[in-house]
């Protein structure tokens, strides 16, 4: 499960970046609920014994994913 939670976390922070290009902030409305299903695997992953590591890694990129492109989506209206 830490291995899934990371490559999540990774696709997370791909699609934020990919949605700091200019009139591509319309990706954040997909990104955010993606990450935030990545911050729901990432905490079941974390409370196994095993790939704690790699959870946590997955939860924290899920984080940052959320956060900036809720910051994002504020800076440009909601929309761009």
């Amino acid at each position: 499960m830490g291995v899934l939670a990371l490559i999540w976390g990774i696709c997370a922070i791909l699609g934020m970046m990919l949605a700091m290009i200019p009139l591509l902030g319309w990706l954040n409305w997909l990104v955010i609920p993606f990450a935030i299903i990545g911050l729901i695997i990432s905490a079941i992953g974390m409370s196994g014994t095993r790939g704690n590591n790699t959870a946590a890694a997955g939860l924290i990129l899920c984080l940052i994913a959320t956060v900036l492109g809720g910051i994002r989506l504020v800076l440009g209206g909601f929309i761009v």
